[in-house]
């Protein structure tokens, strides 16, 4: 059951057919990219090991993130501030906002992500899977930013945040 037609988008991804990319720390389940959706959105699951890094501090330019925690707990920096979502929770982080994650200390996390509008994204979590496995190299990612639309950034916020362990409180 899949009508990709420019008219409606109806989007049926079966859980025993999806896809999934999986490293040590993380499982992705690969739900909906832009070229299924008429470019409306793209959304994929992720399962975070206990304190597993997500990603380290970018921004997108041309779509907004949305985080919905089905459990566990995250650790999500927005600009200058890093807070923890739990269960339940929901985030959207628009255009030019610098944002990292990670499952909080001594959590797992369960997340929804939907970029909208769709972005293209299954190819750039497909890649990320290859460096974590050591099968590609890490300039391959800093080399897609554009196309990704994934634009790394410094944060000394976020690093604190990483090297003490916890969150700083919000």
């Amino acid at each position: 059951m899949k009508n990709t037609e420019a008219s409606g988008q109806l989007v049926l991804t079966r859980h025993a057919e999806a896809e999934t990319c999986a490293d040590p720390s993380s499982v992705i389940t690969l739900l909906a990219d832009s070229d299924g959706t008429g470019n409306g959105f793209t959304s994929y699951r992720s399962t975070f090991a206990e304190g597993a890094v997500g990603a380290p501090a970018h921004f997108h330019t041309r779509a907004t993130e949305l985080f919905f925690v089905i459990s566990g707990s995250l650790r999500v920096l927005t600009g200058e501030e890093v807070t923890v979502l739990e269960a339940g929770d929901f985030l959207a982080v628009p255009p030019h906002t610098p944002h990292a994650f990670a499952a909080a200390p001594g959590c797992e996390a369960d997340v929804l992500f939907v970029f909208t509008p769709g972005m293209g994204r299954f190819d750039y979590l497909r890649l990320l899977g290859r460096v974590m496995r050591g099968e590609a190299d890490a300039e391959e990612i800093a080399a897609s930013a554009e196309r990704f639309d994934n634009h790394y950034v410094d944060s000394p916020v976020w690093r604190a945040a990483l090297e003490a362990g916890v969150p700083n409180a919000s």
